[in-house]
């Protein structure tokens, strides 16, 4: 058992794991030899082996803290949330009060099996805000959002606007819905709205320019879209899209400029080589176009590939 906590401590889950198993097999009255397993099989990332091994643990002693934790972290892990939920919620009064991570967590596990209330609440808290205040509901839209809830952020962030009509980001966050949703219309009205109450940022010029340029108003995309350049020159989205407007005007030379701008600033970009490579190809630079053509190939192969390797990873 020495030997096993040695291993343990020193990284070595596996390895430990041998030694623990060992000892179950031979004498599994052996003190806390439950909670061990688990914590090493934790430890190895192996979270739904660990899960039984430390409901054992906690059957022999439900006081057990440090079990408790492991027990919820794995639940959470495996997207149990239901059953991570009341072990979180044990935990929390024994917890520092900046335990941050604790907060979070917690607040992830309300929100996934649909406690919005409370997940606000605990939301609020995390970020020192009060809870029914107009930042409270802002900020849990945006959390609800980080989740993919988009349609149950809505409520929360028209209840911010209710609270605060000139809440900063609000229509920001309702018109990059609306750009998820494909509704560039709807999205343009609320980012207009946003400019009116939050001129100074390039964010917003940025959205409501894609919004325009789905709706097939160049003049006004290409307003924003400059806007958003001289708010921030460092960001590569505004230019792309103010290649986008050159390419749909017939103008393959606005485009290059713009778009060899935004390879400079984002070189890792399959969107830029893309359609600089049709910039190219309009002003007959056949050679430059292929390249670039290739480029923004190889890139979204790559980019694939990326997504495969962590499909296939799992969580």
């Amino acid at each position: 058992m020495a030997r096993a906590d040695e291993l343990v401590r020193a990284g070595k889950p596996q390895d430990a794991l041998a030694i623990l198993n060992e000892v179950a097999a031979t004498a599994p009255a052996t003190p806390r030899i439950e909670a061990k397993i688990g914590k090493a099989y934790f430890q190895s990332n192996q979270f739904q082996s660990a899960i039984p091994h430390l409901k054992l643990a906690l059957q022999q002693n439900d006081s057990d803290a440090e079990s408790t934790q492991l027990l919820a972290l794995s639940y959470f892990a495996v997207a149990e949330y239901a059953e991570a939920l009341p072990l979180l919620e044990k935990l929390r009064p024994q917890l520092p009060q900046n335990s941050s991570d604790s907060a979070y967590l917690l607040a992830s596990c309300y929100v996934m099996t649909q406690h919005w209330e409370e997940g606000r609440k605990i939301f609020a808290d995390l970020f020192a805000v009060p809870p029914d205040s107009a930042l409270a509901y802002l900020m849990f839209g945006k959390f609800l959002i980080r989740q993919r809830l988009e349609d149950r952020a809505v409520p929360e962030i028209q209840a911010a606007l209710r609270r605060d009509p000139r809440l900063a980001m609000a229509h920001f966050l309702l018109g990059e819905i609306d750009l998820y949703k494909g509704d560039a219309a709807a999205a343009a009205d609320e980012l207009t709205k946003e400019v009116a109450v939050n001129p100074a940022i390039w964010l917003v010029y940025w959205r409501l320019g894609d919004a325009y340029v789905r709706l097939e108003k160049y003049d006004e995309a290409e307003k924003v879209l400059k806007e958003a350049i001289w708010l921030n020159e460092t960001s590569s989205g505004a230019y792309i899209l103010l290649g986008q407007v050159a390419l749909k005007r017939n103008d393959p030379a606005m485009a290059a400029g713009v778009l060899e701008r935004a390879v400079n600033l984002d070189s890792q970009n399959d969107y830029i080589h893309y359609f600089l490579a049709k910039a190219y190809l309009g002003l007959g630079r056949t050679a430059e176009a292929d390249q670039h053509f290739a480029i923004a190939k190889q890139l979204r192969n790559n980019k694939r590939a990326d997504e495969r390797a962590a499909f296939q990873q799992g969580p």
